[in-house]
């Protein structure tokens, strides 16, 4: 009983020296924990105080287990600390009006505030985002950022067959919605007594904003709207997008596509994605000017970069929102058989834009990236998306975040890295080995072109794996880095301009 009286004791000096409570909360707090723990006597000695949290938490953890309060396993745990951290994370009117404070001095100590509260609170688990695997590879397009995510943690067995025997519920409709703040969770849905949202008003409506609890860069930050409503990229989003970055111009903000395929993983529910980071897309260069009859008073060009992207910038919001949307509503309705771009078949719409917007040298900037889903019985899971050959590596959608630079690869690669390692060292065949058979053909695409040691194995698998990330880009981007590649682009410029 005193050990676990001690966690609690540091528990609070935890939340008290990260300002989550201030000192009059001291007791309330104490008495919310042991409440949850069900101690009946509260009586920490003198010990060294255990400053960090992650063992903290999983000491409250492991003593609930041993009393029946908690199932062994990561899902009911993480329920467990996550409403045991939310004793201790201040009310929502608490927050929006801290936030507020601080934005009245600027808006990056608004979200310098808050995004510390988003770590300090365990809503960012940071203990295991730090796991992720975290590597740069260059490419003619600059710099490119590869992850492959292991903060995520994967349900075992027992909480998933708890989920399926859950009664259905509507409530929160999806995980982006809202009602997700201060929610309790499930075994089939994440707790989220620790998640905070910021409210703002954008075209008019509803909106809200708060971090991603697996960041995948800094400052990983979400706006969602504050209803239930599907994704759909229209003249409103470029308002918004530029709206926000006004708001928090340190801050880009993106929206993935909104159609499937070439989307987002989670479409019925509008949202955008944003933080304050550089990706490789925004560090590459213009290279060709265009320009747009009617809007001389806005930069235009094409940007160096895998995918194909329009870069559009200028003082004019105005006129950045109506160029964009004009460039849209043509997109919708373009098709070029000779580059293999249709704009529907069979009443299937294939054409939407991937937008992004930032501040760039003071000015407001845009990116737009043409997006098509269509698919071929060469290409079943879509013709500008990751080819067959590529799939060892990236199968997965193309979103936002990899558009711009920045590759999120699955969690097996982990395992599958370790396991090339060794073969190659140990002269291993490949293709024999069942997790990593998949890699054998790619790995002969590149074997002589090194000489393999202990040293450099590791690093030289996961700079062929950037590479091939490179390459997925590439099948993603619509018009390809060739000469009749660029023609085509062109006429779509064209044909906007005629419009």
């Amino acid at each position: 009983m005193k050990n676990v009286c001690n966690l609690v004791s540091d528990l609070v000096d935890y939340a008290l020296s990260h300002k989550l409570i201030e000192k009059e909360d001291i007791a309330y707090s104490v008495n919310r924990i042991i409440e949850k723990l069900g101690v009946p006597d509260y009586a920490p000695d003198e010990h060294q105080p255990e400053t960090e949290l992650e063992p903290i938490l999983k000491g409250l953890c492991d003593y609930a287990v041993e009393q029946g309060i908690c199932e062994d396993s990561v899902v009911y745990r993480d329920l467990f600390d996550t409403a045991i951290m939310g004793q201790l994370t201040p009310r929502p009117s608490e927050v929006v009006r801290k936030f507020d404070e601080f934005y009245k001095t600027s808006p990056e100590k608004a979200t310098d505030y808050f995004y510390k509260l988003a770590l300090d609170s365990d809503y960012i688990r940071t203990y295991r985002v730090k796991k992720d695997l975290k590597w740069k590879t260059s490419s003619e397009y600059g710099e490119i950022d590869i992850t492959v995510n292991l903060s995520k943690p994967e349900k075992d067995p027992k909480a998933i067959a708890a989920a399926k025997l859950l009664p259905q519920s509507g409530y929160p409709k999806c995980l982006l919605c809202h009602e997700n703040e201060g929610y309790a969770g499930n075994a089939g849905k994440p707790a989220r007594q620790t998640l905070r949202q910021i409210p703002m008003t954008m075209v008019g409506k509803q909106w809200y904003l708060q971090y991603s609890p697996y960041v995948y860069y800094n400052e990983h930050c979400i706006a969602l709207s504050g209803e239930h409503t599907p994704m759909k990229i229209d003249r409103s989003t470029f308002v918004k997008l530029l709206d926000f970055v006004e708001l928090f111009p340190h801050y880009f903000l993106g929206s993935n596509a909104d159609l499937p395929i070439v989307g987002g993983s989670i479409l019925s529910h509008d949202h955008m994605q944003g933080g304050h980071y550089t990706f490789a897309m925004e560090r590459a260069q213009i290279e060709e000017k265009i320009s747009f009859n009617g809007f001389e008073n806005v930069e235009a060009g094409l940007v160096k970069w895998p995918m194909s992207v329009i870069r559009l910038r200028s003082n004019d919001k105005n006129a950045l929102v109506e160029l964009a949307d004009k460039i849209l509503l043509a997109w919708r309705g373009y098709s070029d058989e000779s580059a293999f771009v249709f704009a529907e078949t069979d009443g299937e719409p294939h054409n939407t834009i991937t937008p992004i917007a930032r501040t760039s040298g003071g000015k407001p900037e845009l990116d737009l990236v043409l997006r098509n889903n269509i698919t071929t019985a060469e290409h079943p899971l879509g013709v500008f998306h990751p080819h067959a050959k590529l799939h060892n590596i990236k199968k997965e959608n193309i979103g936002l975040i990899e558009v711009m630079g920045l590759a999120v690869l699955p969690s097996r690669l982990k395992n599958e890295i370790e396991q090339l390692c060794d073969a190659v060292l140990n002269g291993k065949n490949i293709s024999d080995i069942e997790d990593i058979a998949k890699h054998a053909e790619w790995f002969d695409e590149f074997k002589n072109n090194y000489r393999f040691t202990k040293e450099n194995v590791r690093e030289i698998i996961e700079n062929e794996i950037g590479k091939t990330f490179v390459k997925v880009l590439e099948d993603a981007g619509v018009y390809k880095r060739t000469a009749d590649g660029k023609s085509a682009f062109l006429r779509f410029v064209d044909y906007v301009n005629k419009i």
